[in-house]
């Protein structure tokens, strides 16, 4: 962040799409997930702000330019009989990352999900992102290693549908 620029976190609207996308591209890039992304304006705008939202996104500007975004939903604990916020994405431009931005965003969401009372805020991330679970680690964080997470997609996803 330049020394004499403000950070801004606000809800991401609308018109923010076009710089959202560009930021989820540059996530996946630095994933090595770019070969999966297939998102579009279109359904970011169906998924954020259509008839069903059904996730919210916060952009980070500096100088009135993009430079992070989280995307989070909510999710529900059967055991605590309440909602949870679920980190979907955090990300911020290499060149913003030691600023402070990415704590910001994280304890923004950490923000909302107190405010809606949610029993618990969790993510995951990447085995090999050591930057990032430190960062996590550095806030409090627990891995949940009795824990394995699994996923249908695709034609799994259809094959068992069949089923119901």
């Amino acid at each position: 962040m330049n020394q004499n620029s403000e950070l801004v976190i606000r809800e991401a609207t609308e018109a923010d799409i076009p710089a959202l996308l560009g930021l989820i591209r540059e996530l996946a890039e630095y994933e090595k997930l770019t070969h999966i992304l297939v998102a579009t304006e279109e359904m970011y705008r169906e998924a954020l702000f259509g008839a069903k939202p059904v996730a919210e996104a916060l952009i980070a500007f500096d100088a009135g330019k993009p430079v992070g975004y989280a995307i989070f939903f909510h999710n529900f604990s059967t055991f605590l009989g309440r909602a949870g916020l679920y980190l979907e994405d955090i990300y911020v431009r290499p060149e913003t990352r030691g600023k402070g931005v990415g704590k910001k965003l994280f304890a923004t969401v950490a923000r909302i999900a107190k405010e809606r009372n949610c029993g618990r805020y969790e993510w995951c991330v990447l085995k090999w992102n050591t930057p990032s679970i430190e960062f996590y680690d550095a806030l409090g964080a627990e891995s949940m290693d009795g824990w394995l997470m699994m996923r249908l997609e695709g034609d799994a996803l259809a094959k068992v549908a069949q089923h119901a």
